[in-house]
């Protein structure tokens, strides 16, 4: 075998290539200083602790606000309780929260708790709001759904009578009858023994007849027939009571109690 040419005394042969070391493909790719110091610089304005908690504390605000106003314009409404007709069922600064898909799209039922608009003149014109320096936040929270609304001009009774029932108080028991069923009102107040006051009304289309469960201090339906009547448009109902969502020792949902008006017969 010939040996390969030697070039002179360094010993090193004359057709030998320098060979440059393979790097591991699995080894990290050196980085530039350059990129190393706008990395780092840039991880450091990003991970501001400040910053971040600010971003989420603004980003959980906006979603709830966001939600509020969109459960309160389309699902349910907070409000606020301040008189004493529907006691025991509420009482006077219950919050409560109203269903606003009663009565469409969802059917309104004799004995469901209903909080509806005063177009009749049922209560005296509400006095001027005194204005604060944070008026505009609270009227702001109401807007959205975070506080219950105060507004007076508001009523909360129960549904007596629909469109076409017979309502009569009272049968030879005291006791009031729809469409000629005498029915056992277990909700009304039981502190009082309610005093009467007789009426005799069919309830028109499109509008309902209601009372109060504190009978003896309820202004419902029966002081008001010189006003329509003493019926409310379907259409001034906002809703229909769910919940007392405050006080926390009060917090129950709001039934209508079916087995009062369970043998009652449609109307004619």
């Amino acid at each position: 075998i010939p040996e390969p040419h030697q070039d002179g005394a360094s010993g090193t042969p004359a057709d030998a290539v320098p060979v440059t070391a393979a790097r591991d493909p699995e080894a990290p790719a050196p980085v530039a200083a350059d990129s190393r110091s706008a990395a780092k610089a840039a991880g450091k304005s990003a991970g501001s602790p400040v910053l971040a908690w600010l971003k989420e504390i603004a980003t959980v605000v906006v979603i709830a606000v966001v939600l509020s106003f969109l459960i309160k314009t389309f699902l349910f409404r907070a409000f606020f309780i301040p008189s004493e007709s529907m006691v025991n069922t509420l009482d006077v600064d219950d919050r409560i929260f109203v269903n606003l898909l009663v009565p469409e799209p969802f059917s309104l039922s004799r004995g469901d708790v209903v909080v509806f608009r005063d177009t009749k003149g049922w209560l005296p014109a509400a006095p001027e709001k005194e204005q604060g320096p944070f008026t505009w936040i609270q009227d702001g929270l109401t807007f959205v759904g975070l506080l219950p609304d105060n507004s007076e001009q508001h009523l909360v009774k129960r549904v007596i009578g629909l469109p076409g029932d017979h309502v009569v108080c009272c049968d030879a028991g005291g006791k009031l009858t729809i469409n000629g069923t005498a029915i056992n009102e277990s909700y009304v107040n039981p502190a009082e023994v309610p005093q009467i006051r007789t009426f005799d009304v069919v309830v028109p289309e499109g509008k309902v007849w209601v009372m109060g469960d504190n009978r003896n201090h309820s202004a419902d339906s029966r002081a008001h027939m010189d006003s329509d009547g003493g019926f409310i448009d379907l259409d001034d109902l906002e809703g229909k009571a769910a919940v007392i969502a405050w006080p926390l020792n009060r917090i129950t949902t709001l039934g209508n109690y079916p087995d009062v008006f369970r043998n009652v017969p449609a109307a004619p």
